[in-house]
């Protein structure tokens, strides 16, 4: 909203520095400095709401240490995060970008599956929540949504390389960085996206089924639709799994969050993605204000949600932050990415599948289930061992770091 103003402001009557709202790098400054205010200053109004609602969290005697003085601790705390990221992104932002708008609907859709699952436990003492099944329909929904707007919309293009270009309409000359040679480029509809350690740093959607003799679009389609429904829903249920204790999910998060928006600035950037060799997408750039206030509501949150936690976040914030993340990477190209970025996320979802399959699978052959964690996720098998919570946070935020680095770099290893 504000960007429409001071831009109308310097058209007409030329204020001193409204033209600083043209600046991407300004607008996500201000993003995250907002961000940073909303989820600190107004977060503990929110906090004492919640504690005069008596908005309390239940914990499960799981045999942890520390566990029983949590109860009764505030949930639904993401509420404060999702806040911190909508409000500077409806003023900062251009809201009639698609990229801005899919997040927008993303952190609306995933919030409220979030939000209803939390009410359920709350409100309706139900510890179980929303079943399942309907937070699975959601995030297939949700990646559905995704897929069909990244496939269809004409506004989500990536330039090109064009051998011979038919006219010249939206055609430009380019000249490659590393050999001074010139090119011809066009903004086009593509199928193709990133990909980490490989030479040409593209993957074609549609050579995944072209070995079959299956080149229609529609197959494209549907190879395209499985990999974002399963990425949107592994990511945000990592994101849950990892919300298990104070300030672990946030603060990785925030890391992820931080990455992606240097990933979405040099993707949007037409000199940075030519001399890193990636695919430059057109208007992408704005993605990088979503991402200063995600990284600025994740960081707020956390004055409030480090050890010890005055309030947690519940499903609210947990599969708001999976399913952004999520949807982020997607739409910036780099969703084959995820598995070295959210390399936690992913440890934390190995960790319960394999502890999950490993005892069904000993208890059919032995007649007693064995495990191969003290507990799962992994974060509460080092608990059993005697680590204490901020050990534990603080050691997988190294690991996050380090990850975060990795991600960077595979922009020129190869």
């Amino acid at each position: 909203m504000l960007y429409y103003l001071f831009t109308w402001l310097q058209e007409h009557v030329h204020i001193p520095g409204a033209g600083l709202f043209q600046y991407i790098s300004f607008r996500t400054a201000m993003a995250v400095i907002v961000s940073l205010i909303i989820t600190t200053v107004y977060g503990g109004r929110l906090i004492r709401a919640l504690h005069n609602k008596q908005v309390g969290e239940t914990i499960r005697d799981l045999g942890l240490e520390g566990e029983k003085q949590k109860a009764g601790t505030p949930t639904m705390g993401g509420l404060i995060i999702i806040a911190g990221i909508l409000i500077p992104t409806l003023l900062f932002a251009k809201l009639d970008n698609i990229y801005v708008i899919v997040m927008i609907v993303t952190t609306i859709w995933m919030g409220a599956i979030g939000f209803l699952d939390d009410y359920i436990k709350v409100f309706k003492k139900n510890k179980e929540g929303l079943a399942g099944r309907f937070k699975v329909i959601g995030q297939i929904g949700l990646g559905t949504l995704i897929a069909i707007t990244m496939y269809f919309h004409p506004g989500i293009v990536s330039r090109e390389e064009v051998k011979n270009p038919t006219s010249t309409h939206a055609v430009q000359i380019m000249t490659d960085t590393q050999t001074g040679e010139r090119y011809y480029a066009e903004n086009v509809k593509s199928t193709k996206t990133n990909i980490p350690f490989y030479k040409n740093n593209e993957f074609d959607y549609a050579k995944v089924l072209s070995m079959f003799g299956l080149n229609s679009s529609l197959a494209t389609f549907i190879v395209f639709l499985i990999v974002v429904v399963f990425i949107v829903t592994a990511v945000s249920n990592g994101a849950n799994i990892t919300d298990g204790i104070d300030g672990l999910a946030t603060g990785t998060s925030a890391i992820i969050g931080i990455t992606l928006a240097i990933l979405a600035y040099v993707s949007g950037n037409v000199i940075f993605s030519d001399y890193l060799n990636i695919m430059y997408i057109p208007n992408s750039g704005e993605l990088v204000i979503f991402a200063g206030a995600f990284v600025g509501a994740c960081t707020g949150f956390l004055w409030y949600n480090a050890y010890p936690a005055q309030v947690f976040m519940g499903d609210t914030g947990s599969l708001a932050i999976g399913g952004i993340i999520a949807a982020f990477a997607i739409l910036i190209r780099k969703e084959l990415l995820i598995p070295v970025l959210c390399g936690v996320f992913l440890l934390e979802n190995v960790s319960v599948i394999m502890q999950v399959s490993y005892f069904k699978y000993t208890k059919k052959k032995y007649g007693e289930g064995r495990r191969i964690f003290l507990m799962s996720p992994l974060h509460h098998h080092y608990q059993k061992k005697g680590y204490h919570e901020s050990k534990i946070v603080m050691r997988f935020f190294i690991v996050s770091i380090i990850l975060a680095i990795l991600t960077i770099v595979t922009l020129k290893t190869r």
